[in-house]
């Protein structure tokens, strides 16, 4: 791991005094004015509300440059390991820091194949909850009683088995909330299936007949999963770290984070990119129309699944699922209305000086979406699979935050702003 270094030091004049504070760099050239003294220092804190400019910690999982369009995992850039790599290779990269080797990667993928079935006992929590309970609280439900199962974590050996039964048993749980919702009966993990086959085929078979899973859905499904792999200090990676620092469960910080994913702002984008583009069909298709509403101040129209909070420019995410989109439709021998309709959004954005100066290029749920609705995934379903994708991040932070020399639990400060001191009398 790279540490910061300290280059040089930044000056804040507070009245009659100046305080020296210490300014880190990180190994690519990220700057950061160290204030953690500050208060013991000078009394004074700082206040950003959203976080948006307060960096709460330092990692080496995850580098992304918005104005450059790069992501990169460990150092690896997102399109050679959505190329060349498996989602559980990915996976192991995220967990462990490297690249596993042959016998590593078999032996990992092997102890989640045999780690994937639940207690029998699950069916009768999942028949507990109504048909219509949407399946990210049924998630996080299942997963604070995945903690009532299996001992808190301590040892470094519990906590590496800990990690094998999260990763292999989120689908199975995650499966089985979708098969309680439409009163099937839950369809056991195949030993002899790959992650995502495995996932497909406990989604989608039934007892009454063979269902064969086709590689190229179940290779773009693990491409999905790579790419919501991790991201940086989102809102659901902060809050599994903010659990997590006071020494919560692991599985009980995994479910605080697919809580905070449930949350629209942060995991439902993809959902909503879905619900514009079959208005756009059901209005006529027309995707120039739809853009003038956009642009209106006058009209309430928004344009969906365009935009980022950290790339300003095209999300890298989005080039690799504009092809891997046009596959399993291909494949599917699918409509492609919707396909069509946001390939001609993505076109006219891509010259329109308006969505230009605005940096609103095409994000990851854009096409996200498009795909999952073709393999057959329901649209309350789309989270569920975000938080599949994103489970390796969630404890890849987990873990290091816990394994940082500068390990405290998360306590952030505020400016009060209520009445003062009052009485009764």
């Amino acid at each position: 791991m790279t540490l910061m270094t300290e280059r040089e030091q930044a000056q804040l004049t507070y009245r009659d005094q100046t305080f020296a504070l210490p300014v880190l760099e990180g190994s690519e050239g990220e700057v950061a004015i160290d204030i953690g003294k500050l208060r013991r220092d000078t009394g004074l804190i700082t206040l950003d509300p959203g976080f948006v400019n307060t960096g709460s910690c330092s990692s080496a999982i995850t580098f992304i440059d918005g104005e450059k369009g790069i992501l990169r995992y460990r150092g690896y850039p997102i399109e050679d390991l959505a190329e060349h790599s498996s989602f559980l290779e990915v996976a192991w990269l995220l967990l462990f820091g490297e690249l596993p080797s042959t016998e590593e990667l078999e032996a990992f993928d092997e102890d989640i194949t045999r780690h994937s079935m639940l207690h029998e006992d699950f069916k009768r929590l999942f028949a507990a909850f109504p048909k219509d309970a949407h399946p990210m609280p049924t998630l996080a439900s299942a997963l604070g009683a995945l903690s009532t199962f299996y001992e808190e974590p301590r040892s470094e050996k519990q906590i590496r088995q800990g990690i094998v039964r999260l990763i292999a048993k989120m689908p199975t749980m995650a499966a089985y909330a979708y098969k309680h919702s439409i009163g099937q009966p839950t369809i056991y993990p195949r030993n002899d299936l790959g992650y995502a086959s495995n996932f497909l085929h406990m989604m989608f078979a039934t007892p009454c007949e063979e269902y064969e899973v086709d590689p190229v859905v179940a290779r773009a499904l693990d491409l999905l999963l790579i790419l919501h792999a991790d991201h940086e200090q989102n809102c659901s990676t902060s809050t599994v770290r903010l659990v997590g620092s006071s020494q919560a469960h692991l599985f009980a910080s995994i479910a605080a984070g697919v809580l905070a994913l449930w949350g629209p702002l942060h995991g439902g984008a993809n959902q909503k990119v879905i619900e514009m583009l079959e208005d756009i069909a059901a209005g006529g298709g027309s995707a120039k129309e739809f853009l003038e509403k956009a642009k209106s101040k006058d009209d309430t129209t928004r344009l969906m699944g365009f935009g980022h909070r950290v790339y300003k420019s095209y999300d890298p995410r989005a080039k690799i699922l504009k092809q891997a989109c046009q596959d399993v439709l291909s494949r599917m021998g699918g409509n492609s209305q919707l396909l069509d309709i946001a390939m001609e959004l993505e076109s006219i954005t891509l010259e329109d000086d308006y969505f230009i100066s605005r940096k609103l290029y095409p994000n990851v749920d854009f096409y996200s979406g498009v795909i999952y609705k073709a393999i057959g995934i329901p649209v309350p379903m789309f989270t569920v699979m975000f938080a599949l994708g994103r489970l390796p991040g969630w404890i890849a932070q987990w873990l290091e935050m816990r394994n940082s020399p500068e390990f405290r639990i998360g306590r952030p400060r505020q400016v009060y702003i209520g009445a003062t001191e009052r009485r009764l009398s």
